[in-house]
């Protein structure tokens, strides 16, 4: 396969973002893009996360973002929707960055379960986060590890409460800046003695 030619920064993978909008208009599913890639390219390129772990592949376009921010990164992505994972799959082979990124298919529970725990990022893009999800994603982070989540204003009722007191707690998590306008919230995960 041909390499492809360098990507521009400030457009990186814009086609697979268009593609799954059209996906989406098509398939009538949640396949929902991330508006803001080259904010997660960013931080990748900033803090160099060798294994990153993301919640909601859709059709790849975040974990490629996140597979150029960061050379040496290998990217676990778990997808609940088998098509999905077709079009990511081949998304991502398009772009040559099937030997550093891995999706998943199945349900983000199921999946975590098997996972081992040393992650230096961690990005929700799911549709609301439930606690229980972002406390195990907790888990398999790092110290210091950096959580992105989205989504966070789709949470309802009590779970929403559980969930902001969660990611307020000073002991696991120190709040940085947010990225997507404000709309994604960015944290690095205290030391399990703090």
């Amino acid at each position: 396969m041909a390499t492809p030619p360098p990507i521009p920064f400030d457009n990186a993978f814009a086609d697979i973002q268009a593609a799954t909008r059209r996906h989406r208009a098509q398939h009538g599913c949640g396949a929902y893009t991330f508006e803001d890639g080259p904010a997660l390219i960013r931080l990748a390129r900033t803090r160099l996360p060798k294994r990153v772990l993301e919640l909601g592949t859709a059709l790849g376009y975040t974990a490629c973002c996140l597979a150029h921010g960061s050379p040496l990164v290998q990217v676990d992505t778990i997808e609940g929707d088998p098509e999905h994972v077709t079009l990511a799959r081949a998304q991502i082979a398009r772009y040559n960055l099937s030997s550093r990124v891995t999706v998943h298919h199945g349900q983000f529970d199921a999946v975590l379960s098997r996972l081992s725990p040393g992650y230096d990022l961690a990005f929700f893009d799911g549709f609301a986060p439930p606690l229980d999800i972002i406390l195990r994603m907790r888990h398999l982070l790092n110290d210091d590890g950096v959580l992105v989540c989205s989504n966070l204003q789709l949470a309802g009722g009590s779970d929403a409460q559980l969930l902001a007191a969660e990611l307020a707690n000073p002991k696991h998590w120190q709040r940085l800046d947010p990225i997507e306008g404000g709309r994604t919230a960015v944290l690095a995960k205290r030391p399990s003695s703090v």
